[in-house]
């Protein structure tokens, strides 16, 4: 590629399509593409699995949440800290008792207790979780989200196909692949999606002229450097004024529930990025991701722990009743992750430090097999003893549900073969008939 658009690095390129954008709207809705984007995959002959997710809500816990005060405790051991276990709904199977509405649920869930990873820091390790590949500077791996809009392609034209709830800060986004397969972000459930309305001197009239002159613009520039990343941009920019004059841009505005819903998903941020999860899930949206922080517990992890597992435990048991509730939960695949463990020894400090060698994720919904246990790890909890599970597998096993092609090799812009889980084995035995 010889143009001088192709040649310009990501930050020129960013820069130059959100200038474009704010210059011509006067608004900023979705966030410009980090990376290069990939040419379109190329097909392995490869048979899909059947489908059983349409949508998946993954409630990432940033800074990794104990698995020894959730769903892996271990009682009587000087390591199990404070937290009990309690029985479930599933005879034989014990969880954390800061956890109580879901362990009345167990018989709808699927823990794997053998998850286990090579990296005890948080940016690298949470950038592996999403995309099942290691942070490396030369390339940016697309994350699940990305690869289910690709595949899949949107339920609801006007909405974006993915959203992240909660922060969004380096997350890898939509990698190489297309910009129109980036995530919307959403720093702050309360609020919604920032910077959807014009501003006041910029009238429904002025707005459309601007639309007309930038699109006169976009035809000559279109035409002298056509290509395929020119053509994701301005389809990215058309979708963005598209999705402002939707109707069902109040999908992002959590404020038209009244307070008794609010308040059975619970006031705090969790609670209220999983009923905007639910929202958006209800208009469509294929993949959406909620953050939640606060875990990285260090120090005196039971002041905390047991108020911010509660507002975890009412938020997800809420989602899973509303989701059944309106017929979507058969269809919506739930994940609970965080990107490692923490220590079974307290330290001096009545914390927990980084443990990457062993910790837990939850599965629930569409096509999930409840009752089930997967994987176990030694009796304190510091190591994997049966079933390893890496991101790359959990990724596999998410992607399988979904019904995507794990096995196809899709192609970089630099030509380098890359694999949705990379090389990752699903658990199929997550997935019921």
């Amino acid at each position: 590629m010889n143009s001088s658009i192709q040649k310009m690095d990501d930050v020129s390129r960013r820069h130059f399509v959100e200038t474009l954008a704010k210059t011509a709207f006067g608004v900023s809705v979705l966030p410009a593409a980090d990376a290069l984007f990939g040419n379109s995959a190329q097909a392995a002959n490869v048979i899909a699995q059947a489908k059983k997710a349409e949508h998946v809500v993954y409630l990432f816990m940033n800074g990794a949440m104990s698995h020894i005060d959730t769903w892996d405790p271990k009682p009587g051991k000087d390591e199990g800290g404070e937290t009990k276990a309690i029985q479930t709904s599933v005879s034989g199977i014990k969880i954390g008792e800061h956890l109580p509405k879901l362990a009345q649920r167990m018989n709808q869930l699927a823990v794997i207790r053998s998850m286990t990873t090579e990296t005890g820091a948080h940016e690298q390790g949470r950038y592996l979780m999403r995309t099942s590949y290691k942070m490396i500077g030369s390339i940016r791996h697309p994350f699940l989200g990305a690869w289910l809009t690709k595949y899949e392609g949107k339920k609801n034209r006007d909405l974006p196909g993915s959203v992240v709830i909660g922060g969004g800060n380096r997350h890898p986004g939509q990698g190489y692949l297309s910009a129109e397969l980036a995530p919307a972000p959403v720093g702050n459930p309360a609020t919604g999606l920032q910077n959807t309305k014009p501003p006041k001197y910029l009238t429904e009239k002025n707005f459309e002229k601007r639309r007309r002159l930038i699109t006169q613009f976009e035809n000559g520039f279109r035409r002298k450097y056509d290509t395929t990343e020119v053509k994701a941009y301005a389809d990215y920019y058309t979708e963005a004024v598209r999705l402002l004059k939707s109707p069902d841009l109040e999908a992002f505005d959590i404020s038209k529930e009244n307070d008794k819903m609010k308040e059975a998903y619970g006031t705090g941020r969790i609670g209220q990025g999983c009923l905007l999860a639910r929202r958006l899930i209800e208009k469509g949206v294929r993949w959406v991701e909620v953050e939640h922080g606060g875990w990285d517990n260090h120090r005196d992890i039971y002041t905390t722990f047991n108020d911010r597992a509660g507002q975890l435990d009412t938020a997800i048991n809420m989602l899973m009743t509303d989701l059944s509730n309106r017929g979507l939960l058969s269809k919506t695949m739930i994940i609970l992750g965080s990107e490692f463990g923490r220590t079974p020894k307290i330290n001096a400090n009545a914390g927990r430090d980084h443990h990457p060698g062993a910790y837990s994720v939850m599965l629930a919904g569409a096509g999930v097999k409840g009752g089930q246990i997967i994987g176990e790890t030694d009796e304190i909890g510091r190591s994997v003893e049966d079933g390893h599970c890496y991101p790359q597998d959990l990724n596999a096993t998410i992607a399988y549900g979904c019904g995507l092609p794990i096995d196809e090799e899709v192609f970089s812009p630099s030509g380098r073969p890359f694999r949705i889980a990379n090389e990752g084995t699903p658990i199929t035995e997550i997935f019921g008939a």
